[in-house]
């Protein structure tokens, strides 16, 4: 009887992986099809190299999308945090509009100069926070995703492996940590919604928590 509970578990856990790493490649692929548009970033011109093109851009984000996916709502169960404020699909796709909205303003809007860029970027992440999470869990990791993503980027700018060109390096790099934050954000609460709609399939866990109450 456990072992089955536990096999079924680990395989919708499985699934849920996987989604959230499609969401992710998909999101990767669409944004970084916005920078290259305003031709924001460059590749290193070495024909020998496994990293010629950005083809492993999208399965790296994919990846961290499950990581992130996955850690969201283990830190809410962890914390005690309630998944069920504005927790619908609907909800859901309205975060993921404005997370693409973010995006699309970085690259096609221009600011006066990096510190209103920073700003305004800074005001729209924080609302999107507000509006569609409003937990502390949610916040911490989007902070703690949007430092250490940060990093990972200027160190893989740093290493020649991406680039941007010059005249928006500093441009971009304003806008960095806001899209990571906010794109934190946008995963979490799809890996929340999937975990909720996992819950609501497995038997017994609705009358326990009723018999709970």
């Amino acid at each position: 009887m456990w072992e089955r509970m536990i096999a079924k578990k680990t395989s919708r856990l499985f699934v849920r992986g996987v989604l959230l790493f499609l969401v992710g490649t998909f999101f990767a692929l669409v944004l970084n099809l916005l920078q290259v548009q305003r031709q924001v970033t460059l590749y290193p011109d070495v024909i020998d190299t496994v990293f010629l093109s950005a083809w492993w851009l999208p399965p790296c984000c994919g990846t961290a999308a499950a990581i992130v996916g996955l850690l969201f709502p283990y830190f809410d169960q962890q914390h005690g945090t309630s998944q069920c404020y504005k927790q619908e699909w609907s909800s859901v796709m309205k975060c993921i509009a404005v997370f693409v909205g973010i995006n699309h303003a970085s690259v096609k809007i221009d600011f006066a100069n990096n510190l209103q860029l920073s700003l305004t970027l800074t005001a729209m992440s924080i609302g999107l926070w507000w509006i569609f999470d409003r937990s502390r869990s949610g916040f911490g990791l989007g902070v703690g995703i949007a430092v250490f993503a940060t990093l990972v980027a200027q160190f893989l700018v740093y290493s020649g492996i991406y680039r941007y060109t010059a005249s928006n390096f500093l441009y971009v790099r304003s806008s960095l940590p806001c899209i990571f934050f906010s794109g934190g954000i946008t995963i979490g609460n799809i890996g929340r919604q999937l975990a909720i709609a996992d819950d609501m399939e497995v038997p017994g866990i609705s009358t326990s928590k009723e018999h709970k109450d």
